[in-house]
């Protein structure tokens, strides 16, 4: 008797989005429901999470140093290499633009009325003052050259126990590899064989993570419907949402078309294999934890040789956040706006510029773009308070926004490929 064809993995992770709402709407029904929610169901998403992340450090490490030896040529490093930060700012410009159109175009600011301003303003000014806190802290310590001094980290084993050093440990493997390439092959070859056997076991844990994801995903959505703010709030937002759904799907778009243009590679074969990637992103709101998919993905099903999916993968999931700058953009407009401020041209450029330098700093982590959106905020001279207008749908913005982030990576990630003779037909 033959065997049942197997349900793709999108499609186990999309029933188990659905069955997770279901039972989050279901249980919003009893007294009870939310807290039992909250300490049965949404530690197992918290757990799924977390599984994800303790490995994306190793894989980096791993990947990252087999992929540069393998390449056994530093030029081509460098040319990888500026291809790949080249392209990474041209789409965090554009994303930016884009959502500044939308915004500009649709005025989802001037929709909301005075009252419920003033509700919002209430409900969430306590937690919109401890992100300015945090965003100020950072700002009074920063210095001009921060970023660079950053990159090299005093000690790479505590650097190694927080995903927000994930440019330091890039820093150290690509140091690493480097070096390796520098010696004589001979002498290298048990550290090589070391690190080749370490990225194919990560991989077979990835694979085993990834058998529980729908569970986790369920668990992950569920916890989230519980936890939303109430319906009448969340209606008066509803025209702000809408344009940032907008923009990010004319940046979906824009994706396919790049990648059409550039690889020959269609649209339908690009969203299609990366489906899975996508609606983890959209579950976890996190690019970190995604990050171990991702690369799988690329290398096996949009056909990128390892050598480049190992570097640009990591360097994207750190430094770019499309989703997330489009969404600045937008709701930098959308609090100024609903302030009856009317900004410059010259004004809104400063949000682009701004707005790409501080998405290179975001953390992959759900909610780290709200401190980002401070800076953004000041700079333009709009009242920071007004960040307390959007945190009520920050979070599933928040989902959609990181779908975004790592389509641009899977984007980038096979552009570059193409243009270094290293895409190739994926594995069947």
């Amino acid at each position: 008797m033959k065997d049942k064809k197997k349900l793709a993995l999108h499609w186990q992770i999309f029933i188990g989005m659905v069955a997770g709402g279901l039972l989050g709407l279901l249980m919003l029904q009893f007294s009870w429901g939310k807290d039992a929610v909250l300490d049965f169901v949404k530690p197992f998403g918290n757990m799924f999470i977390k599984s994800l992340k303790i490995i994306a450090l190793p894989l980096i490490l791993a990947s990252l140093i087999k992929g540069i030896a393998d390449l056994k040529d530093i030029s081509k490093i460098s040319s990888i290499g500026m291809r790949t930060i080249i392209l990474y700012l041209s789409t965090t410009v554009l994303a930016v633009s884009i959502g500044l159109m939308v915004a500009n175009i649709i005025k989802p600011g001037d929709m909301l009325t005075e009252e419920t301003r003033t509700e919002l303003t209430r409900e969430y000014q306590t937690q919109a003052n401890t992100s300015i806190e945090v965003a100020h802290n950072k700002q009074r310590e920063a210095r001009p050259l921060d970023p660079i001094e950053n990159l090299i980290p005093d000690n790479l084993f505590l650097s190694a126990t927080n995903n927000s050093n994930m440019l330091q440990i890039i820093f150290c493997a690509m140091l690493f590899g480097f070096a390796m390439i520098m010696i004589p092959e001979e002498k290298t070859k048990p550290v090589k064989a070391f690190f080749d056997s370490l990225n194919d076991i990560i991989l077979k844990i990835i694979d085993l993570i990834m058998k529980v994801a729908p569970f986790g995903v369920f668990a992950l959505i569920a916890s989230l419907i519980v936890e939303v703010p109430n319906a009448e709030m969340l209606s008066a937002l509803l025209v702000y949402a809408l344009a940032v759904v907008i923009g990010l799907t004319i940046m979906m778009g824009v994706y396919g078309l790049l990648v059409w243009t550039f690889t020959k590679k269609t649209p339908k074969f690009f969203f299609k294999n990366l489906a899975p990637v996508q609606l983890l992103a959209f579950s976890t709101s996190s690019s970190s934890a995604t990050l171990p998919l991702t690369m799988e993905t690329v290398e096996k099903k949009l056909g990128v040789d390892e050598e480049v999916a190992s570097f640009v993968i990591p360097l994207g999931a750190t430094v770019n956040m499309d989703g997330t700058s489009l969404y600045l953009g937008i709701a930098a407009l959308f609090i100024a706006q609903a302030f009856g401020m009317d900004l410059s041209f010259s004004a809104q450029l400063g949000i682009v510029a701004t707005a790409t330098l501080a998405s290179i700093g975001t953390a992959g982590v759900p909610g780290a773009s709200i401190a980002m959106l401070v800076i953004i905020l000041e700079q333009a001279g709009i009242p920071e308070s007004g960040l307390a207008l959007i945190l009520a749908v920050d979070r599933p913005l928040d989902m959609l926004r990181t779908v975004a982030n790592v389509t641009g990576d899977a984007c980038v990630t096979m552009i570059v490929g193409k243009s270094v003779g290293k895409l190739h037909e994926p594995e069947e």
